[in-house]
């Protein structure tokens, strides 16, 4: 379960800097991370530091699919992680 829970936060933290990084890029005109690299991050269990990242920065937020998803899979995310946990122990 410990491993298990510092997977989830270096997946947040990874998360959260890609969309850290993406927006600087973004402002510099330089090459940018794909959507589809941060979609399957977060589906791999970084959606909260993904969510928190794009309001954070203000960034992927004319993207419906970003500001409508992002919420959702963290909830789903963090429900999948306490109902493993519980079931694990």
């Amino acid at each position: 379960m410990k491993t298990m829970l510092i997977i989830y936060i270096i997946l947040n933290i990874y998360a959260f800097l890609l969309m850290y990084i993406d927006k600087n890029r973004a402002r510099n005109h330089k090459w940018r991370i794909s959507e589809k690299h941060i979609w399957i991050v977060a589906i791999l269990g970084g959606a909260l530091g993904a969510t928190y990242g794009m309001k954070q920065f203000r960034h992927k937020t004319k993207h419906k699919q970003f500001v409508i998803l992002l919420p959702i899979l963290t909830l789903l995310t963090i429900a999948f992680y306490i109902y493993i946990s519980f079931n694990l122990s």
